[in-house]
């Protein structure tokens, strides 16, 4: 077994920094690729907006919005908007649900 010694001084690259070298440089050709992501949509956003538009989800919403502001203009309250919050929640992702799983194989 043959054991090499290399002694690096200041200013000299080892070999490591020599490889990542080029890579570094093509990083900037891959801008097309990160553009490429920023089109692409995630649906189960898409979903969630539409189903925030629902009836049932602005009822809620407006519930949350309204616990919101009351909890707001108050200094000393032990109230918080929990049930509110859960309460849309559940409306939001109980639409999401019907819709996405109808559409996935």
């Amino acid at each position: 077994m043959v054991f090499e010694r290399e002694t690096i001084k200041h200013g000299q690259p080892d070999e490591a920094e020599e490889e990542q070298t080029p890579i570094e440089e093509e990083d900037g050709g891959e801008d097309g690729a990160d553009e490429e992501e920023e089109e692409m949509v995630d649906p189960l956003e898409t979903i969630r907006q539409k189903c925030e538009q629902t009836a049932h989800c602005m009822h809620a919403q407006e519930r949350l919005e309204a616990c919101e502001t009351r909890v707001g203009s108050r200094s000393h309250t032990e109230e918080d908007c929990t049930e509110e919050l859960f309460d849309f929640l559940h409306a939001r992702d109980h639409c999401v649900a019907q819709k996405l799983f109808s559409s996935v194989k």
